[in-house]
């Protein structure tokens, strides 16, 4: 199994195989529109401008599970990153991250990497919030989780919502 054995869902409500992205280093993200982590679009669209045309892509799957952060359609949301953030990468249709309607491709994601890489900040930020909401470590803790998968399509890293984009390049830049 790999990340290419999955479908996700263009806003159009076209189905897209991930094995489209065979060859290339992508980051998947569970995104959302009004979460204190929003900002990272720009790093976001910055590590896309940077790397895109050397075979990096960002897949970003909005997810509305968290605190309803991510309100609205998808063609809402996908327009928000534009305006907002300028972001050229696409946006993808909603999903679930978590639960019994998970997405499979999360599922699957959550299997290859249980763990978050962790500054430290998600770990104070949930317990803050633990009386509003728990999960099991091996579910996804926050928006803006980040999975990184190489050109074969394995997955190489999961990161926590807290870490920045720009702070795992060298990273991306290995993988290209």
């Amino acid at each position: 199994m790999s990340v290419y054995d999955y479908t996700i869902e263009k806003i159009n409500g076209t189905k897209v195989s991930l094995e489209e992205y065979k060859g290339k280093v992508l980051l998947i993200v569970n995104t959302a529109t009004k979460c204190g982590f929003t900002p990272q679009y720009e790093g976001l669209e910055d590590i896309y401008e940077e790397y895109g045309d050397q075979g990096f892509e960002i897949i970003d799957l909005p997810c509305n599970q968290f605190l309803s952060q991510a309100p609205g359609s998808s063609e809402e949301v996908a327009n928000f990153c534009q305006v907002n953030f300028g972001t050229k990468f696409e946006t993808f249709s909603k999903i679930q991250v978590n639960g019994e309607n998970a997405h499979p491709l999360y599922k699957y994601l959550k299997e290859e990497k249980p763990k978050d890489t962790d500054n430290g900040g998600m770990k104070s930020l949930l317990a803050k919030l633990k009386n509003k909401f728990s999960v099991e470590k091996t579910e996804i803790q926050w928006n803006f989780t980040k999975f990184l998968i190489d050109r074969q399509g394995n997955v190489i890293e999961r990161y926590a919502p807290t870490v920045k984009p720009e702070e795992f390049k060298d990273k991306i830049e290995e993988l290209l």
